[in-house]
């Protein structure tokens, strides 16, 4: 195994995910023997990051978690927890919600600790006075019950700079999406370069965008194997990752031994791609792409009538191209009506001056009707909504 420094901390580079531990389709109980032979064996070669978060699995995560981890000393491990404000039913007591995390990890306090899901929507309730987040988790530091503090973030490069500039000094560490694919379709490059220059870790999720990049098309395999007949595909996702110097962990959300296995294989040595396969892999990202070729120059801005953010509504267009996005949804979410896709003239001003030649009246237009009629965060945030009033006995 692999390991980086971080703060004086030794962690192993890869960190496992609790997001996807197998569940009967029925119960939607979790399979605990299947986590105990993943767990048992990843630590038996190094792995030592665990990483769960209030509602992952209906909130039984954190307990299949701790229940895995029960026979190993506490010190052996870094555990690691995230509070749900974009879930929120409204302001609750966040201490009270931040110890039943506590009592169902079976600990007395988080080696790391996330603000969960920070987009251009959920900005304004941790940002909230009223919601009083941030200062509750930076007291929960103080504490002693924190050790590291971070955020995971799903929106664009601008929030994320004016975010950090509004909280300097107060978190450690920023857990992003990226991986080949994400690196230019969301941006990932530049979210990664805000970090490192302020000197924070970078966290990495999805590496595999949700398994998509684990299971490539033959065509592109056949590319990959021109280097190695063995590697997996997911091997050449982690790699990649391996190539950023200041990427301090990466999370995979497990949940086959056959897929620890092939991990820890991986991870077993540094091993980042030669330039020629990164350059593939590069190649290949840019073929699963099925959006529009927006650069972010911004001429399409400065004669909209209706003042609209295209490159920001183009981005979320081309996540919703490659795949229904929730992310995307929340993002959108985060604006006005009138700065919303729907508010778009189709006046044709932007089209004419795109270098790119892009038809953004058309994309607009697409993009208002996935919106519509894609997942809403509404709907998924209310079952979650229901389960902390539950938690905190609001009922």
């Amino acid at each position: 195994m692999i390991y980086n420094d971080f703060n004086g901390d030794k962690l192993s580079r890869l960190g496992f995910g609790c997001m996807r531990f197998k569940t009967d389709p029925e119960t939607g109980e979790i399979d605990q023997q299947k986590v105990n032979a993943m767990f048992d064996l990843a630590i038996s070669q190094g792995v030592n990051y665990f990483d769960t978060a209030y509602p992952y699995l209906g909130g039984k995560s954190e307990i299949a978690m701790a229940e895995a981890l029960k026979k190993y000393p506490r010190e052996s491990y870094y555990l690691v927890d995230k509070f749900p404000g974009h879930s929120l039913p409204g302001p609750v007591d966040n201490i009270a919600l931040f110890n039943v995390s506590l009592n169902k990890c079976r600990t007395d306090y988080f080696d790391f600790y996330l603000l969960h899901n920070i987009t251009e929507w959920s900005v304004k309730i941790y940002e909230s006075e009223e919601y009083h987040i941030i200062p509750d988790m930076v007291r929960m530091k103080e504490e002693g019950k924190i050790r590291h503090l971070g955020f995971s973030f799903h929106g664009g490069p601008e929030l994320l700079e004016e975010f950090l500039n509004r909280h300097e000094g107060v978190f450690e560490f920023v857990q992003i999406q990226c991986n080949y694919l994400d690196w230019t379709l969301q941006n990932a490059k530049k979210k990664y370069d805000i970090i490192t220059d302020r000197g924070l870790g970078v966290w990495i999720m999805e590496p595999c965008r949700g398994g998509k990049l684990a299971q490539l098309s033959d065509e592109n395999m056949a590319r990959l194997k021109a280097f190695d007949l063995q590697r997996s595909a997911a091997s050449y996702a982690f790699r990649f990752l391996q190539g950023l110097e200041q990427v301090k962990m990466i999370l995979s959300g497990m949940n086959e031994v056959a897929q620890v296995e092939d991990n820890l294989n991986t991870f077993a040595s540094y091993e980042p791609l030669s330039p020629e396969e990164r350059q593939t892999l590069l190649e290949i990202a840019e073929g699963m792409k099925k959006g529009v070729p927006c650069t972010g120059c911004r001429y399409c801005c400065a004669g909209c009538p209706m003042e609209l953010d295209i490159p920001f509504l183009l981005e979320c267009y081309n996540d919703y191209r490659y795949a229904e996005s929730l992310t995307a949804s929340q993002r959108l979410d985060g604006l006005t009506e009138d700065k919303k896709p729907t508010s778009c003239i189709a006046c044709g001003q932007c089209s004419h001056a795109c270098p790119q030649g892009i038809d953004v009246p058309a994309a607009l237009a697409e993009l208002s009707e996935m919106y519509a009629n894609g997942p809403k965060w509404a709907e998924v945030s209310k079952g979650r909504a229901e389960s902390i009033r539950k938690d905190l006995n609001m009922e």
